[in-house]
């Protein structure tokens, strides 16, 4: 049979979304027929819609039609804005239980001193400064060079630099939000080892960060203490020597596979991510949450529209009520500086179909598929409860995985409509396509195209089971294409917030 040229995706919609180009007079539903062409991911009306009057996706309002749209047209821009309301839905559907073979499952993970699970094994060069940001890439250079082919068993040196920590006030969320997120990947699982690199009249002191201990897997030192920049560099290499002997000892032993913590991205979304990669990422985190396992779902911006589907799977109020003030506080956030939440369609997302925050968001939230909403995190905070949570970041794919990772993930699975290229070290980052033309532009940097959905070759079930292997292979330390290239030393942004003085 050929594949669908469109697809309805409930029975309560009005519109339908092309899955491959839909010329002028090709059948879309019953008797409607494209009256113009619609590109693939775009939308078609599949009955007459009145100026006012509410478009209907995923059984969802996406916004209202500013004129009359006749059966056939194509819906866009052009004829479509945001609105601010939202439909009533149902009871929301639980996903199926987890089998014993899911719950039972393993990884090959580094097992922690203190106990937690790994999914690679780094040491980290991180600077507490933008200061010591080119010494510390300096350190990490040299390091990879001269060291790391003296220990097998050390996956690199990675640099986590960034354009703070000084000029900025010591109190506030700016400081609170940077010292997290630092402070979250200094113990992160997947480094071995930290050496934490200042300037030393900064700002953001080392002494926040507990590093005047002097344990054998995390050491510290400021530049003017050390002479200089090249000091430093000699300085921070017989330090990462010795660091180096102890982390290379350690070894992959199976782990159960509810100590996975995927952060769950999209970028450059377009009208399919929706309909494929999405949900079928939704897919793979039921059967991880399942099994024990733990999926950060974040982007508030992206979410808006849609939170609340969210707010109706929370296990209890104290999470919905959580859930309510970041939404609140975003609309005052954007108002403050003169935007809208509206928008965040990027556009890239337009061309590929997307129009209104709402209908992005309504897609975005795919990626959590249907299991409870078990927790509500600030950014870049410690996660610990498993099952899908929820973390207050930006829709800006950099800053928000940075924030999931400063929070414990030690995987990222991300989906994308349009081609994003992206790596966030130290945790393994695995690609989706939505579309399979983006799959095959781009394969030396996409690990599953979830296109075969739209075409009919699988189903997002099937591709969930599919993804969820994937996630278990990577966290054993099968190198995804982003690896494989070298992405992750430029992708760590902390969320900046406050004044810059």
């Amino acid at each position: 049979m050929p594949a669908p040229s469109s697809i309805l995706l409930s029975t309560d919609d009005n519109v339908v979304v092309a899955t491959a180009a839909i010329a002028p007079g090709d059948r879309l539903v019953g008797e409607v027929s494209a009256v113009a062409r619609i590109e693939p991911g775009h939308k078609a009306a599949v009955r007459a819609i009145e100026a006012g009057e509410a478009v209907v996706k995923y059984g969802q309002a996406i916004g209202r039609a500013t004129s009359p749209i006749a059966p056939g047209e194509h819906v866009h821009s052009h004829n479509l804005a945001f609105d601010q309301g939202r439909l009533a839905i149902g009871a929301p559907v639980p996903p199926e239980a987890a089998s014993e073979a899911d719950r039972t499952r393993t990884f090959l993970g580094y097992r922690r001193a203190d106990g937690r699970a790994a999914t690679r094994n780094y040491i980290g060069i991180v600077a507490s400064v933008n200061c010591s940001t080119t010494v510390c890439r300096a350190i990490a250079d040299e390091a990879n060079r001269r060291v790391l082919p003296k220990y097998e068993g050390i996956d690199g040196f990675v640099p986590i630099v960034h354009d703070q920590g000084c000029g900025m006030s010591s109190t506030g969320d700016g400081m609170k939000n940077l010292h997290r997120t630092l402070a979250g990947y200094a113990r992160h699982a997947n480094f071995g080892g930290v050496l934490m690199v200042g300037l030393g009249c900064e700002v953001n002191q080392l002494t926040l960060y507990g590093q005047s201990g002097a344990g054998a897997e995390k050491r510290h030192f400021n530049i003017q203490e050390a002479g200089g920049s090249r000091r430093s560099v000699e300085r921070a290499l017989g330090i990462l020597e010795e660091i180096a002997k102890e982390v290379a000892t350690a070894r992959r032993v199976p782990i159960p596979v509810s100590e996975i913590i995927v952060g769950l991205q999209c970028g450059g979304s377009d009208g399919l991510s929706g309909i494929t990669a999405n949900p079928a990422l939704g897919a793979a985190v039921d059967i991880l949450a399942g099994a024990g396992g733990t999926a950060i779902l974040s982007e508030t911006s992206e979410i808006y529209g849609a939170e609340h589907l969210l707010r109706s799977r929370a296990v209890n109020e104290a999470v919905a009520v959580k859930l309510d003030g970041l939404i609140a506080w975003w609309e005052d956030y954007v108002a403050m500086h003169g935007a809208s939440l509206d928008n965040n369609p990027s556009p890239g997302n337009k061309r590929g179909g997307l129009t209104t925050i709402l209908e992005k968001s309504l897609g975005a939230v795919a990626k959590g598929g249907r299991s409870p909403l078990t927790a509500v995190y600030n950014y870049a905070e410690r996660v610990t409860e498993p099952g899908l949570v929820f973390m207050d970041t930006p829709g800006y794919d950099p800053v928000s995985a940075t924030g999931q990772v400063a929070g414990g993930a030690n995987v990222i699975a991300f989906t994308t409509g349009r081609g994003s290229c992206f790596g966030c070290r130290p945790a393994p980052s695995i690609k989706l396509t939505s579309n399979t033309a983006l799959y095959q532009a781009m394969e030396e940097d996409m690990d599953i195209d979830c296109g075969i959905i739209a075409s009919g070759e699988a189903t997002i079930a099937g591709m969930g089971r599919g993804i969820f292997d994937l996630i278990i292979e990577t966290a054993s330390g099968r190198k995804t294409k982003s690896e494989l290239f070298g992405y992750g030393d430029n992708e760590f942004v902390p969320w900046h917030l406050g004044a810059t003085l």
